[in-house]
């Protein structure tokens, strides 16, 4: 009995100290505390803009067999836990997520969520449509999505971000420090993963946080301070701090009713993790990232456990922990007086282990990468023709190309380390994106051609041809010998005068070019091969759903000159037989006998094939007295398996297992003559078709490949390369672009910022190529420019080497969970994906390259424009205009000045951009101080008003120099930092802006009421 009154007493007990329990506020105000260690706990989520599911799967939450993760239930969720208590905070970047879910709220919740983005509660840190790959985009794509998502900021929020946060991207380029981090104006730039070699020795040194100065041009005036984290991942320091629902980390238990109580531990565990930190850092500040990709979805689990470890650690006072931001955190470095080490260049190639290098995806999914920057660069055009026609409130507009092409940087699309499913899913929406911006671009030539009310209407009439890649361009094919002529519409969206050869498939040679003025110009007849019409056939079935109708049988070139930011028409009418030069055709069966040289070219450039062999073995240009020995050749890296359990190569992993040569000793090669250019054909194998190209009145070569499908029935993944080899001397040196701007030195088997261990002697040399590559000597330059980005090399002194294609048969560890073996279905006939792509070479003495590289660089970027439209052959051609340039006709812009941007917003000012194409010291007439004059620009525009914008063109650039934190480099003065040559300001009445090597500049020009908004004048004339 005396036992049961005990067990009663207590049970009572217990009883009694539940009731007394009361509601636990947590003190989560605390701010930063000097002479403590700080931890800032930064709440964030990763959201892949597509990866393992696609972007619209990745936001609603469907497809969780792959991947359960839901973006709108994260922000959902944040939003809700954030209002539970003030101090809490979060960071959001991809704002394709977030205006998806902006759009789906109610008035009440997005007056909500300003207050909390105004209060700092939620802060926007980068601000891109997504968080871009920082190898595989051109530079002009980098600052197209960044802008398009912090318009869409400025617009709903009115703030400006601060922070740039790269964090899951795999390397960094120097382009992504200066020109998208300083110059978009952000005071730091976050990002996990660098050189597993590179980070321990910065851990060693403290030197993960510097000041980075990736410009050697523009020196300390774009300078960022950049961190790295710790480890390499952007995650919380250790598995203990992991706070989903489903996580395994052990929570802050701290109801002392409740069993399994562990504060003390816990707060023991989070004052360990953050002393260890403390010791890889400057300052007694340290940043951890709490969360990872799609975390959140119920953030209040989150936010339960980080209020609880912000009351009791600094109740038990070791350290501060405090809810911060990146912002925040650079504010507290940015106090504190430390010199910061200095770091140049870039942090390519990275590697995350031994074996590990991922310079792979460099090249993965080569179509892909060819078809964003193909696009790339009509979005540029359409937008300018938009612009001169005046924007269409109602539609089309450019708007859904920007969308795509920006959810394309992502780094896991143009870097091609997506899912199949999700990479036919960026293809898709870029399909429909260029789909509705060749309506603009037809409504706007049918307008520039017949510049009269209702002229749009005419659209209906213009037609293009986004398949002539592979040979496919029905307007062109079409009969006209009955009594029809085509017209096409050639428009240069490049700022000087140029010239290029316009190639077309037609199905007869018994046809005339005609210039604007109807003077007959010289054409060129060439056969189309078999190779080419196979190629046709099936990837038009594949594209289109149906095969191609009728088949064409020949190439027509002609010459086309064509005006700055303007077009020319050319006329195709039927004759009754052949108007252009017949075609000389000769074939070469090498057996070893033949010893003479087989000379290509009538113009100052000439490569010689050799007799013996039939291979390239001579390029000699008699302008330049360039005599020098040049061969190229073929062969492929046998992906390593992995089988073993050992790293294979992959979407993301380079891991050669041995250089195979492709092609026999001998080969048999076919040459095409033409006035306008020559051709040499050659069958390397039966998935590898070269055809070289050079032109009279150029002096490069042009090389166009198709390769694949690559042959896997060995078993043996396959990654292709070409290589160019010279006698240059270039002492294990290389330059390589920087997202197609800078050129940056590469050594071999070397690392500036540490000793390289060289475990991976090619996969370890490799870099992402955007523009193009060079090496040199003390008399030469070998210069390869490509037509999208790809991986490059050169493992050779005085050879260039470009991966152009991949297939392989194993997934390599990294998260993608798929081999990158892409095949094509058209009903049951499957295939290896077959890729067709050019790159262009040239040499030159020591000091002209630099030239070419540029100036063509942009050509390639750029190509020429075109449409078409039929009309009867016995009428003359009925537009007002059928030549035209959007500028004085009397004015270019200089050599080296490029048209970055020119787009009509929705309030009809214009968006313009110019960049200057060199850097210092590049070239000795080119690399100086230019100008443009905008009256000159916008001719017959009366300009009320111009505004220099940052970059991105959120905040006006003096506001955002005069808001830059200066950063004190260790072991120099500031005065000593040279801080690169910059434009003055723009004078309201001479209008001439002034450009310094490697400056872009970026305005919002006001159009006066007083004339037609449009660009495009209506007294327009022949």
């Amino acid at each position: 009995m005396a036992d049961f009154r005990v067990l009663v007493m207590f049970i009572l007990s217990l009883v009694s100290v539940c009731v007394e329990s009361k509601y636990m506020v947590y003190d989560t105000a605390q701010g930063v505390v000097k002479d403590k260690v700080n931890v800032h706990l930064v709440a964030h989520t990763h959201d892949d803009v597509g990866w393992l599911k696609t972007v619209d799967q990745y936001y609603v939450g469907s497809n969780n067999s792959i991947q359960g993760a839901c973006v709108r239930n994260v922000l959902d969720s944040v939003v809700q836990a954030l209002l539970a208590d003030k101090n809490r905070k979060f960071i959001y970047v991809e704002q394709a997520f977030f205006q998806r879910w902006w759009n789906d709220q109610s008035e009440k919740t997005q007056a909500i969520v300003k207050r909390l983005v105004s209060s700092g509660q939620l802060e926007m840190i980068n601000g891109g449509w997504c968080m871009h790959d920082e190898a595989a985009p051109h530079y002009i794509d980098m600052i197209d999505q960044t802008t398009y998502g912090h318009k869409f900021i400025k617009e709903q929020f009115n703030v400006t971000p601060r922070i740039g946060w790269q964090i899951d991207p795999f390397g960094h380029s120097a382009v992504q420090a200066y020109l998208l981090g300083a110059e978009v104006g952000f005071d730091s730039l976050f990002f996990g993963r660098i050189d597993y070699q590179d980070r321990a020795k910065r851990k060693a040194d403290k030197h993960l946080e510097v000041i980075w100065q990736a410009s050697k041009t523009l020196g300390s005036s774009s300078q960022i301070f950049a961190g790295a984290f710790p480890e390499n991942v952007y995650e919380p320091p250790t598995s203990e701090f992991y706070f989903e629902v489903n996580a395994d980390s052990p929570i802050v238990q701290d109801n002392v009713n409740l069993f399994d109580y562990n504060v003390e531990e816990r707060v023991n565990a989070f004052v360990a993790a953050a002393l260890s930190q403390a010791n890889f850092t400057r300052t007694n500040h340290v940043m951890w990232t709490m969360g990872t990709d799609f975390k959140y979805q119920y953030a209040e689990s989150w936010f339960r456990n980080l209020d609880k470890f912000i009351h009791y650690v600094n109740k038990d006072g070791r350290v501060n922990a405090l809810y911060s931001t990146p912002s925040i955190y650079t504010d507290a470095k940015y106090a504190e007086t430390n010199t910061w080490p200095l770091k140049k260049d870039d942090y390519f190639p990275y590697a995350s282990d031994i074996n590990a290098y991922w310079t792979g995806y460099f090249t993965s999914r080569p179509a892909l990468k060819g078809y964003v920057r193909m696009l790339s660069g009509y979005y540029l055009a359409a937008r300018q023709l938009e612009a001169m026609k005046g924007r269409n409130k109602t539609g089309p507009t450019t708007d859904y190309l920007a969308d795509a092409l920006g959810t394309a940087q992502h780094h896991d699309a143009v870097s091609g380390t997506s899912q199949q499913h999700v990479a036919n899913d960026y293809a898709k929406r870029l399909a429909i994106g260029h789909k509705e911006a060749e309506k603009v671009v037809a409504e706007s030539i049918a307008c520039m051609l017949s510049p009269k009310p209702g002229c749009a209407s005419f659209a209906t009439n213009i037609q293009q041809c986004p398949l002539l890649n592979i040979t496919n361009c029905p307007p062109t094919e079409a009969d006209l010998s009955s009594g029809k002529k085509l017209v096409v519409v050639v428009y240069n969206s490049l700022g000087w005068k140029r010239s290029d050869v316009i190639r077309l498939p037609v199905a007869s040679e018994n046809l005339a070019v005609y210039d604007s003025y109807e003077k007959e110009i010289e054409s060129q007849i060439f056969p189309i091969i078999n190779e080419s019409i196979s190629i046709r056939n099936y990837y038009t079935a594949a594209y289109t759903g149906k095969p191609p109708s009728s088949t064409p049988k020949y190439w027509l070139a002609f010459t086309a000159s064509v005006p700055p930011l303007g077009f020319s028409t050319y006329t195709i009418s039927s004759t009754k037989k052949p108007a252009s030069t017949p075609v000389k055709e000769e074939f070469y069966t090498h057996t070893g006998a033949q010893k003479d040289g087989i000379e290509i070219g009538t113009g100052n450039l000439k490569l010689i094939y050799s007799g013996s062999d039939g291979k390239l073995s001579h390029y000699v240009n008699s302008r330049s007295a360039i005599d020098a020995s040049l061969k190229q050749s073929y062969s492929f890296y046998a992906g390593f398996d992995g089988t073993t359990g050992l790293q294979a190569s992959g979407a993301y992993i380079f891991r050669p297992n041995g250089t195979y040569p492709i092609g026999s000793q001998k080969q048999n090669i076919t040459v095409l003559r033409g006035p306008i250019y020559d051709e040499v054909h050659q069958k390397i194998k039966s998935w590898i078709y070269q055809i070289t190209r050079v032109y009279k009145n150029k002096e490069h070569a042009e090389v166009e490949f198709t390769v694949g499908p690559i042959p896997i029935g060995d078993g043996v993944g396959k990654e292709i390369a070409t290589r160019i080899s010279t006698t240059i001397k270039s002492n294990e040196t290389f330059y390589t672009d920087s997202n197609g701007r800078d050129f940056i030195e590469r050594i071999r088997d070397y690392r500036a910022d540490w000793d390289l261990e060289v475990n991976q002697p090619i996969a370890g040399n490799y870099y992402p190529i955007n523009l193009g590559m060079y090496l040199k000597d003390e008399q030469s330059e070998l210069s390869v420019l490509v037509d999208r980005s790809v991986g490059g090399s050169s493992i050779v002194d005085g050879e260039l080497e470009l991966m152009l294609h991949r297939r392989l048969l194993y997934d390599d560890g990294k998260g993608v969970a798929e081999a990158i073996n892409e095949t094509i279905c058209v009903g049951n006939d499957c295939r290896g994906l077959a890729v067709q792509g050019k790159y262009y070479l040239r040499m030159d003495p020591l000091g002209e390259g630099a030239k070419w590289r540029r100036s063509y660089g942009q050509e390639i970027y750029s190509p020429l424009l075109l449409a078409f439209t039929e009309q009867d052959e016995n009428k003359g051609t009925n537009f007002q205009v059928s030549k035209f340039s959007g500028m004085d006709s009397t004015y270019s812009l200089p050599d080296n000045v490029a048209l970055l941007t020119l787009q009509e917003l929705e309030d009809g000012k214009v968006l313009l951009r110019l960049a200057h194409l060199y850097e210092i010291g590049e070239d000795k007439d080119l690399s100086v101080m230019t100008s443009v004059e905008l009256r000159k620009l916008f001719a017959k525009r009366k300009i009320t008003n111009v505004s220099e914008m940052s970059l991105s063109a959120n905040q006006g650039r003096a506001e955002m120099e005069k808001k830059r934190l200066v950063w004190k480099v260790e072991g120099s003065k500031n005065d000593d930092e040279p801080a690169g040559q910059r434009g003055g300001p723009v004078d309201p009445h001479k209008l001439v802006v002034e450009l310094a090597p490697m400056e872009i500049r970026t305005f919002i020009v006001t159009v006066g009421k007083t004339l037609s908004r449009r660009l495009v004048s209506s007294d327009l004339s022949r």
